[in-house]
């Protein structure tokens, strides 16, 4: 990463807290939309992310959203 000048951290310097929240997030794309397998190239690439996307705001229920998508809460507050 550092040799194609890719910065490491995801977080703020000295913000460790943000760094948890995105491990989360991290895990949940890996582990729930197998986005931690090897991409064959960058078309694949995006379109494995934006149906991870359009899945985790549109079908995938939350349990911190009272059993709803983001997208449903969104339009609720809008």
């Amino acid at each position: 990463m550092k040799r194609k000048q890719i910065e490491i951290s995801m977080a703020e310097e000295n913000h460790c807290y943000e760094n948890a929240m995105t491990e989360r997030v991290n895990h949940i794309l890996k582990d729930e939309f197998y986005l931690d397998q090897t991409f064959m190239n960058t078309p694949h690439t995006k379109r494995a992310i934006k149906n991870a996307i359009n899945l985790y705001n549109e079908v995938r229920l939350h349990l911190s959203l009272d059993f709803r998508t983001p997208n449903m809460v969104y339009k609720l507050t809008a």
